[in-house]
């Protein structure tokens, strides 16, 4: 009964789809001609690229993919609802072998002859390839097609969401975007989505203070928790539990919600956490790092992961762009080498398939799951972006390969300002970052060895790590794969049983764990933060080498008699009192540079010593630790001055926005008189309800 009852609610969505659409029958009809030219046009493509596959006398393409489409419109709906019960892998596996069926019925009956099993997916896979690249150069995006309209309506029947006009909000962080590059994209146009709410008056760019350590974990706990104690870098070594937090470790982010955790997050009241970090207290998670593997609401992320994969068109087009990504990294990196644009760095390895994975395969993902819970009438979702991040890490935060991830994520928010309009609740939309970037050639670069060789040239007994690759895009792809293993099916057991070895306490872990953040030290001499005169003991002139070395601006470390200071090659700062002796070391880095000096140096499990890496004069170029030419966790350059853009009509902050959680308040503050005064959107946002 099940079965049927799910069956029938496939249907009905269809045709309640067409009824939707019968206002706009004129544009639907354009769209439909359309549709058909590009069809025709990709499965001639592919037949003509296709061993074994031949158009034979009196053939004709227009009908085959009339009936492709006609045929699939009608089985789709059986074939979801036979593949639900065997899992969610299943969906999609079987969404995939239904269109090379298809080939192999259809193409025959209509003069296309086709010789087997192979020549079928090869020219189905060309089909929905070039289908994919035509249809994107036209203008046929995902969510106008009609299969994605069928999932919308899924939705809708499913969830019955009542009617209010208590608004409600989008939280959208698009990592690592700091706010004079933003700004700067605003002003040339190239963002139309959010340039048109500024223009318009809708909205209003500020700009925010990520205070050290200025990295996700560190922002993330902040903006959504409201707190970001004990968190000095985003990884480090607690010498008390002789342990290794890294900060999207499944179980370490468990942990540090946790300790952090109110029970009163930024979305407690209903709210829901998409591809995050931390959950803010939402009861609705999804792809949320502190929440993987838990028992927290497995079936609703089980029913989102199926909505995502009812649709076999939009799995086509993000498997066949994901490949194209990572096609066109490639070609991108070889064209910085070929132009000698400096600095740069190896762009090889597994990275082109993680900036394919977290470009295209997570945003499509991630505008699905946000997409429900709009359709849904979820009060508040808080979603992070981590593409821009990504990308600017290894081409540089100003370089024309993150602007056109920026672009991307704007052309996203386009499609869930449209969305906005078939919700059952207005929604206001609010974008921030949780840092920004920096540009430059890293140390091991610019010096020929990494921090960690040059400590290791003084002394053995140190543990140092050095970062080699960027931690937080294989975490988001673990936090995919635990969920979706996690759920029901033959096909999802037989993921864990590949997995095997990758799982621990039930949540994958692929990849290297490295860290993004200014250095952290820790020596195994004794319990708890050493002092100045401890390491001098043990080894002698090591912090003075260290502080004079060119790479380095300053270092953190505690003294016995002068409490914490700042050294630098030519002189110290002393927090407790602001003395300075000799030459300042934090001249270079700002005015707030002693109020994020005091921050890190307050925080629990704070190195022994805190390397800071040199800023250059003029350009704000910075030296970073890891191998990566766009980083972020430290001070100098953009790195911390992180983006808000929000409603005009809202009050504005009454203060400088300092650190992730005075965010947070302004934040809660602003979800709490939007949820208290209860009106429809104001006629300014009539128009594009952003």
């Amino acid at each position: 009964m099940e079965f049927v009852r799910r069956l029938g609610r496939l249907y009905r969505a269809q045709f309640r789809t067409v009824g939707r659409l019968k206002p706009t029958l004129g544009g639907l009809l354009l769209r439909t001609v359309a549709w058909v030219l590009v069809a025709w046009l990709s499965l001639g493509i592919a037949v003509w690229l296709t061993p074994g596959v031949e158009i034979q006398q009196g053939a004709s393409v227009l009908a085959a993919v009339t009936i492709i489409a006609v045929v699939e419109v009608a089985i789709r709906p059986l074939l979801m609802a036979l593949a639900l019960p065997i899992g969610l892998i299943a969906v999609a596996i079987i969404g995939l072998l239904f269109r090379i069926a298809v080939f192999l019925i259809v193409l025959p009956r209509v003069g296309i002859s086709i010789d087997g099993f192979i020549s079928a997916i090869i020219a189905s896979g060309i089909y929905a390839a070039v289908l994919t690249v035509l249809g994107g150069l036209i203008g046929m995006s995902d969510e106008d097609s009609f299969s994605a309209r069928v999932v919308a309506q899924v939705v809708r029947d499913e969830e019955r969401a009542p009617t209010t006009d208590v608004p409600g909000v989008l939280f959208v962080q698009i990592d690592g975007l700091a706010q004079p590059l933003l700004a700067a994209q605003l002003r040339a146009g190239n963002l139309p989505t959010l340039s048109r709410w500024v223009r318009s008056g809708s909205h209003r760019l500020i700009e925010w203070t990520a205070m050290l350590p200025s990295q996700t974990s560190a922002s993330q706990a902040g903006l959504l928790l409201g707190s970001n104690d004990g968190i000095p870098a985003f990884r480090w070594y607690e010498k008390e539990n002789r342990r290794l937090m890294v900060s999207n470790h499944g179980k370490d982010a468990e942990e540090i919600e946790r300790r952090l955790s109110t029970g009163n997050g930024l979305l407690a009241d209903g709210g829901a956490s998409i591809d995050n970090m931390f959950s803010g207290d939402a009861p609705i998670t999804r792809l949320t790092m502190s929440k993987v593997g838990t028992d927290q609401d497995q079936e609703g992320r089980k029913r989102s992961l199926y909505y995502f994969l009812l649709d076999p068109y939009s799995l086509g087009r993000t498997l066949v762009r994901t490949i194209g990504e990572a096609l066109k990294e490639y070609y991108q990196a070889w064209q910085q080498t070929r132009r000698e644009v400096e600095p740069r760095m190896h762009r090889g390895g597994t990275y082109p398939w993680l900036r394919a994975a977290t470009n295209v395969t997570l945003r499509d993902l991630n505008i699905a799951l946000v997409s429900e819970q709009m359709l849904r009438g979820t009060p508040s979702i808080y979603v992070d972006f981590l593409d821009y991040d990504e990308i600017a890490h290894h081409s540089g935060p100003e370089r024309i390969e993150a602007i056109h991830a920026l672009e991307g994520i704007d052309r996203s928010l386009g499609r869930l300002e449209r969305l906005a309009a078939e919700c059952p609740r207005p929604y206001r939309f609010v974008i921030l970052s949780d840092h920004g970037q920096s540009l430059g050639a890293t140390f091991r670069q610019r010096y020929g060895q990494t921090v960690e060789d040059l400590i290791r040239e003084r002394i053995q007994a140190v543990t140092v790590r050095e970062a080699v690759e960027p931690t937080e895009q294989w975490g988001r792809l673990s936090t995919v794969l635990t969920e979706v293993s996690a759920t029901d099916g033959a096909a999802s057991r037989a993921t864990r049983r590949m997995l095997a070895d990758q799982t621990h306490d039930g949540v994958v872990e692929l990849g290297p764990m490295a860290e993004e953040a200014q250095a952290l030290v820790f020596f195994g001499i004794a319990e708890g933060r050493l002092t100045l005169e401890q390491i001098e003991a043990v080894h002698p002139g090591l912090v003075n080498y260290l502080a004079g070395h060119p790479g380095i601006g300053m270092i953190l470390v505690n003294t016995e008699a002068e409490g914490s200071v700042a050294l630098g090659p030519a002189g110290s700062y002393h927090l407790r009192d602001g003395t300075v002796v000799g030459e300042s070391p934090l001249t270079a880095y700002g005015p707030l540079t002693p109020q994020h000096l005091a921050r890190l140096d307050g925080i629990e499990h704070v190195g022994d010593l805190a390397l800071i890496s040199r800023v250059d004069e003029g350009t704000e170029m910075v030296a970073a630790f890891e191998e990566l030419i766009g980083s972020h966790g430290g001070l100098g350059g953009w790195q911390t001055r992180a983006s808000l853009l929000y409603p005009a009509d809202w009050p504005a902050p009454e203060e400088p926005l300092l650190g992730a959680p005075a965010v947070h308040r302004q934040l809660k503050a602003w979800l709490t008189a939007v949820q208290r005064v209860g009106t429809a959107t104001p006629p300014a946002e009539a128009t594009d309800r952003s």
